[in-house]
């Protein structure tokens, strides 16, 4: 696990770059493989930004976010990408067990003329 941090436009703090590591290591329970991310923290006018991107074996993710607080900020960026995750790990398991894609659910409703797909 790599995990890179750069400030931009302000002042890097140990416990801004702390707080950003242990959130982030954090998802690296939900993927197989050793995880690479690059946050990026910086502010724009009063809004303080967080990106994160995050790759993983051929698997990549990545999320911003703004808010009046730092904090604040890593912790929406993180529960994104927490729900990307998710999401395609989700389809990644209905897709090994067999089961369709919502497109092929959606041809098949469409061939049958009905609310069910066979």
């Amino acid at each position: 696990m790599n995990i890179t941090i750069t400030f931009r436009h302000m002042e890097g703090t140990d416990a801004a770059k702390r707080f950003a590591q242990e959130k982030v290591s954090k998802l690296q329970k939900f993927l197989r493989q050793a995880m690479n991310a690059q946050v990026t923290l910086s502010v724009e006018g009063l809004e303080h930004v967080a990106e994160v991107a995050i790759q993983s074996g051929s698997a990549h993710f990545h999320a911003s976010e703004r808010s009046q607080d730092m904090y604040a900020s890593i912790d929406m960026v993180l529960d994104k990408l927490e729900r990307q995750i998710r999401s395609q790990k989700g389809a990644n398991m209905a897709q090994k067990r067999g089961g369709e894609s919502a497109g092929e659910f959606a041809q098949a409703v469409e061939r049958n003329g009905s609310g069910k797909a066979k």
